[in-house]
């Protein structure tokens, strides 16, 4: 926000108000184990300083006690009431989390920038994204691409000011007051509707801009050394788009030039490898808007790539003591209100079912009673429309309340059968468990299945294979002792690990995902979460993977341990997940008889290594640039006849082929056979196989890697096993060879709007 030269005087009051002074000093422990006592008003660029100028110079920002914090706020403000010293971590460009703080500063520069050029600019929110940062906005002006060097340029000059970034906290009502009297409605309202538990608010002020924000941030802008505007999109107010219609301009920074040269050339790569572009030119997969978006087509080659993926998993879970399941893809909304996930999730889901017209208008009207905007005659109105009919709602008086008059039409439909198309899994899974008595001695009961749900994603979210409305989850569900727990979520973690390394998938780190204390979205006793959360990360902590723990980013019935994997160009993707849940079996009431012959609730652990093959596939087809390795490729060996002459020996080769288990094909085209090859390189076939007169009279085949080139001519018993070697060791040596390798560049989002 751009701040009038009469407020700047106020602003100035505010902001050298200074707090009470305790008497005690307060003591700071540093990562080396020094323990210090400084006064109240010491800040952690303070401790820099006193350690050296140059680590002053190159501090970004601070860590105490796990949160990270402005450089330049005191002890006094950051200091909890606990026992013991403050923790403090001094951050620096070298540290990952400063990456996350530098760009939600820089989202605050480019705001700033957006607010000199353009007049009548309300501002939204700017937070930090995993590859850069975007801030939205309401103005007049369109923007486009063609203003990025103007904006680029006022940022260039707003960096080289070096202007600090300063902090200031007010009561509720004085921030509600300082942002209608810069004119920025939209923080008006957040105040008013968003933040209307909060007693003080603090804001960051750099020169003339002054915005609502918690930070942290960087000491001064002369930190961001690279900056570049990405692109430019429409969003809406809080992601509602029935609201307010916002402008949202993306962009990244780093502390170096050359970082940014590599996270560029990175996006340029992974342009190349877009799974759409190259489904779509290797027949993989079609979504088409006649069949509905979202809504994968798995065409015979993506199939066969599917399949593969299938009978690798099926073949490995049976081994491992798992039973193949089936469930349908409806199911009552009365499970799924047992669950949890109806009405939790019920704008992600489809529409309810009904046997009649009627129950799809009852269920829209009930939705539109949420709606403070209607009045009280268009409730009725509603209500009205009902009865006309034929609904009858004998408790239905028209004093009544919103929340009366949606109860009545509540009543209505769960008088009759209302269904769902699957969002989940799990509520059939827990009926199937439930579906007769089950003993101790049959624990742990591991049951799993490829089982299609559907989510009603937004169109604007709908990416390709990698964000869907139909997918397939390599879905599973382990029913076990609480004794059991953390063997079996030990061998859930195994699992996932040999999943991802046979497709090559080395370099991940895990996400212990955990509730927000402070949130009331989670379902289940505290007592029951913390156990949950105790167990998973006593697991983790022997495993000796690394993680790292995320609060809020749990399930809402129990914490997760999530797959953060690398692909081959540095991006990181979140794949394999498994879960650990006290909650769907108190919510089904599942039970076994124990040993003491007494009845006693399981625990569940949900898990799925792949997420979605969906998901897992078209990752897999970026990272590895649509050059699949042998044992998942669709084509795996292509037959060349050097003329017409060979095609009959050709034809019993592929036969031969197939027969031992590989996927080949004849190409049976005119042409000389180095159209062939070169035909068969750009199709991503793995070997090829030419044959001819001398092949022929040999019972030979003349042997071509798609990397290595010419293997010479060799039996095709000998080539067959061959074959089948790397298939049964599951090489990725050509996926390797031939992907191309970016320099990798991953930000913390730390810090974020209001």
């Amino acid at each position: 926000m751009r701040v009038p030269t009469i407020l700047l005087g106020h602003l100035t009051n505010v902001m050298t108000t200074s707090p009470s002074v305790p008497s005690a000093n307060i003591q700071v422990k540093l990562p080396d184990g020094t323990l210090g006592e400084h006064p109240p008003q010491t800040t952690p660029m303070d401790i820099a300083r006193s350690i050296s100028d140059g680590l002053a110079r190159s501090v970004i920002a601070a860590e105490i006690d796990g949160k990270i914090v402005d450089a330049f706020r005191t002890f006094e403000e950051l200091a909890d009431q606990t026992d013991g010293p403050l923790e403090l971590k001094l951050l620096t460009s070298r540290d990952p989390e400063a990456l996350g703080v530098l760009r939600h500063s820089a989202a605050h520069v480019m705001a700033r920038a957006i607010m000199r050029l353009y007049k009548g600019v309300s501002l939204a929110f700017g937070p930090t994204t995993e590859g850069g940062f975007y801030y939205d906005f309401d103005l007049e002006h369109r923007l486009t691409e063609e203003d990025f060097p103007k904006i680029e340029a006022e940022i260039k000059k707003i960096i080289k000011d070096k202007e600090p970034f300063e902090r200031f906290s007010v009561p509720r009502d004085e921030a509600r007051k300082l942002c209608a009297d810069l004119d920025q409605d939209l923080k008006v309202e957040h105040i008013e509707t968003g933040l209307s538990d909060q007693e003080t608010l603090s804001f960051y002020r750099q020169g003339e801009f002054v915005d609502l924000c918690r930070g942290p941030h960087i000491p001064d802008a002369g930190k961001i050394k690279a900056i570049k505007m990405m692109s430019v999109a429409g969003s809406h107010w809080k992601g509602d788009t029935s609201g307010r219609s916002l402008q949202r301009l993306y962009g990244t920074a780093f502390f170096d030039k050359k970082e940014l040269a590599a996270y560029l050339e990175q996006i340029e790569e992974a342009k190349r490898r877009d799974h759409r572009v190259l489904g779509k030119q290797h027949g993989l997969f079609s979504i088409n808007p006649e069949v509905g978006q979202g809504l994968c087509l798995w065409l015979p080659k993506g199939a066969r790539v599917r399949v593969a993926l299938e009978d690798f998993l099926r073949k490995e879970l049976l081994s491992r003591g798992y039973d193949p399941v089936y469930s349908p893809h409806i199911g009552r909304v009365e499970m799924y209100e047992t669950s949890g996930h109806f009405p939790y999730y019920r704008d992600s889901q489809f529409a309810p079912l009904f046997g009649s017209e009627v129950g799809g208008m009852l269920d829209a009207w009930s939705e539109r009673l949420k709606d403070d905007k209607l009045s009280s005659d268009d409730e009725d109105k509603l209500i009205a429309a009902a009865e006309v009919f034929g609904v009858k709602l004998p408790d239905y008086k028209p004093s009544a309340s919103s929340d009366k008059k949606r109860d009545v039409l509540n009543a209505w439909q769960h008088e009759h059968e209302r269904y769902l198309l699957k969002p989940m899994n799990c509520p059939h899974h827990c009926y199937i468990f439930k579906s007769q008595p089950r003993s101790y001695r049959q624990l742990p009961m591991r049951l799993f299945e490829f089982g299609t749900v559907y989510r009603h994603e937004q169109t604007g979210e709908l990416n390709g294979m990698l964000r869907v409305r139909g997918l397939t989850q390599d879905d599973a569900h382990i029913f076990c002792t609480a004794d059991q727990v953390e063997q079996e979520f030990k061998a859930t973690i195994e699992l996932t690990k040999f999943v991802l390394n046979a497709v090559g998938l080395t370099d991940y780190r895990v996400q212990l995902s955990l509730r927000d204390p402070d949130s009331n979205k989670y379902v289940g006793s505290e007592e029951n979460w913390d156990h949950a959360e105790g167990a998973l990360r006593g697991v983790l902590e022997n495993s000796g993977l690394d993680f790292n723990e995320e609060p809020g980013e749990a399930a809402f019935y129990g914490p997760k341990a999530d797959f953060m994997v690398r692909d081959c160009i540095g991006r990181s993707w979140q794949l394999g997940t498994v879960q650990l849940d006290y909650n769907l079996p108190e919510r089904f009431k599942l039970e076994y008889n124990g040993a003491d012959n007494s009845a006693h609730r399981p625990v569940m652990i949900h898990r799925a290594p792949f997420g979605s093959v969906e998901r897992f596939t078209g990752m897999l087809i970026e990272h590895f640039a649509g050059a699949f390795p042998m044992w998942l490729s669709p084509e795996q060996i292509r037959v060349l006849p050097l003329s017409d002459k060979s095609l009959e020996y050709a034809a019993a080769v592929c036969r031969q082929l197939c027969d031992a288990g590989l996927k080949a094909t004849v190409d049976n085209t005119g042409g000389k056979v180095q159209a062939k090859i070169r035909n068969a390189q750009l199709d991503l076939v793995n070997y090829m196989a030419v044959v001819g007169p001398k092949e022929a009279e040999t019972g030979q085949i003349a042997l071509r890697d798609r990397i290595d080139g010419d293997l010479g001519s060799m039996p095709t018993a000998e080539a067959i096993a061959r074959l089948q070697k790397e298939i049964a060791d599951r090489s990725v040596r050509q996926v390797v060879q031939g992907a191309s390798a970016a320099a990798s560049v991953e930000s913390s989002a730390v810090g974020d709007e209001y």
